[in-house]
């Protein structure tokens, strides 16, 4: 608890006024400790506010910055008319009443809003190249392909952002010349103008509409992704990830055969299917390791951005051969009588879920058993429907919204509810039939039984993992 903290002597009140030429970062967290230490390396006055009792990064706050000014609790009372900058942490709101009056107010010595987030610092800050890549989905798996990539074909890169290290942190990495960032629409919302050398929109689903307010408004702060952008690549398949405005060099892809010279498409050839790029034959699909059709869109949303960034074609096929993929995304468990388990807990929205079972069910000989349910924010489960008519053979649905998946799926796909994984992961195993696939793709959070995805993605795999290690 906060009271039990050596509190350091900088400790600040609640109605307080920010004094003139003071940064001020707001929210710790992962991404608040980033801003921290690179405001530090690059001499920057600053001080941190939060408005929670303990955040999370408290106890090393405390450690490695004793000297810099700290305000927990709400930020009614504290007075930001005199700060340099606001540099705010993705998961706070920036129209929060304090904040929002600074999104209208431009810093002369920087010519952007008073208000910015952590990738506009690093935007300032960095001399290399950005490859950015955002989306409802997939984006983690895009990202890291892309890193691969680069990195077997000889490039000093570092990759990070919304994946594993924080955006400014990879600014400690002075080797590197290319800079691959996974980026949310939380990032994107308070970034002036990224100038990516290359951006990414890869897909728009239902998310994050408790902050955005509503699909327009979520899909305007990805397209932030765009801005100063050298080159697009966008989704042909999905008008909803194209800019605003033509930039000045763009690249399509496509689950369908090239249009023009510019695309990354499907083509078939002798009765097998390829990637393509315009007319040309790349490899065939049945040598990628990733098996599905959605990972067969992010294969070529990769090689459209890696040969923008001047990477050897037989590289990124070589890389394609031999990625197995992410933890929790459309991760292969194990083959247990002739049933494939499939854990994609990161499908916590219902747009992952609806493409990890389009991109898995025409693979199947059999049919999908779907296991999903938890925290669904508000969400819209009816167009899981469709797609689960055509490709399962039953959705078991548990957790805190698992009667609304009953209501909005009944008389599409059969249903049966149980309360928790474990008991769905039980019911799959009798109903399951050779040649079909069990997926985990919750559609949902997964708060209300899991710390978070990765522990309930752990608990399907532990499960799994029993029953294979009791037939070895």
């Amino acid at each position: 608890m906060a009271a039990e903290c050596d509190l350091p002597n900088t400790f600040l009140p609640q109605d307080y006024r920010v004094p003139p030429g003071t940064t001020v970062v707001v929210g710790l967290g992962i991404s608040g400790m980033a801003i921290c230490r690179h405001l530090k390396r690059i001499g920057r006055r600053f001080m941190v506010v939060d408005t929670r009792g303990v955040p999370p990064g408290l106890d090393g706050f405390l450690r490695d910055f004793p000297d810099v000014a700290l305000r927990l609790g709400p930020l009614d009372g504290l007075s930001l008319d005199d700060a340099f900058e606001v540099v705010q942490s993705p998961g706070v709101d920036p129209h929060h009443p304090v904040l929002a009056p600074l999104l209208a107010q431009i810093n002369p010595q920087t010519g952007e809003p008073r208000l910015v987030g952590e990738i506009a610092l690093f935007r300032r800050a960095c001399q290399g190249r950005i490859a950015a890549i955002t989306g409802a989905n997939a984006k983690s798996t895009v990202t890291t392909l892309v890193g691969e990539m680069a990195r077997q074909a000889g490039c000093r890169v570092a990759v990070g952002g919304n994946l594993g290290t924080a955006a400014l942190d990879l600014l400690e990495d002075t080797e590197a010349e290319l800079f691959v960032l996974e980026l949310s629409s939380f990032q994107l919302e308070t970034t002036p103008c990224l100038a990516a050398d290359s951006a990414a929109f890869l897909n728009l689903s239902e998310d994050h509409l408790d902050r955005h307010g509503d699909m327009a408004g979520y899909r305007n702060a990805k397209l932030g992704i765009f801005k100063g952008a050298a080159h697009g690549v966008i989704n042909a398949d999905d008008d909803m990830t194209w800019p605003e405005a033509p930039l000045p060099a763009q690249s399509r892809f496509t689950l369908s055969p090239p249009a023009n010279d510019d695309d990354w498409g499907i083509a078939e050839h002798n009765g097998q299917l390829w990637f393509a790029h315009g007319n040309e034959r790349l490899m065939p699909v049945s040598s990628m390791k990733l098996k599905g059709r959605h990972h067969q869109a992010n294969a070529l949303a990769a090689m459209a951005m890696g040969h923008r960034l001047g990477l050897p074609v037989a590289v990124m096929e070589g890389v394609l051969k031999r990625f197995a993929g992410l933890a929790h995304r459309s991760e292969w468990i194990a083959d247990i009588d002739g049933v494939a388990w499939i854990n994609d807990s990161k499908g916590t929205n219902v747009g992952a879920t609806i493409a990890a079972i389009a991109g898995l069910g025409p693979t199947l000989d059999g049919r999908l058993i779907l296991l999903a349910g938890g925290v669904g924010k508000g969400a819209d489960f009816r167009p899981l429907a469709e797609p689960l008519s055509q490709y399962a053979r039953e959705a078991v649905v548990f957790g805190q919204d698992a009667e609304r998946l009953c209501s909005a799926l009944e008389g599409h796909v059969a249903l049966t509810r149980v309360d928790t994984l474990d008991a769905a992961m039980e019911h799959a195993r009798e109903i399951a039939e050779p040649g079909d696939a069990v997926l985990l793709s919750p559609a949902c959070a997964s708060l209300d039984q899991f710390a978070n995805y990765l522990a309930r993605g752990d608990a399907f795999r532990h499960w799994v993992k029993r029953f294979t290690e009791g037939d070895s």
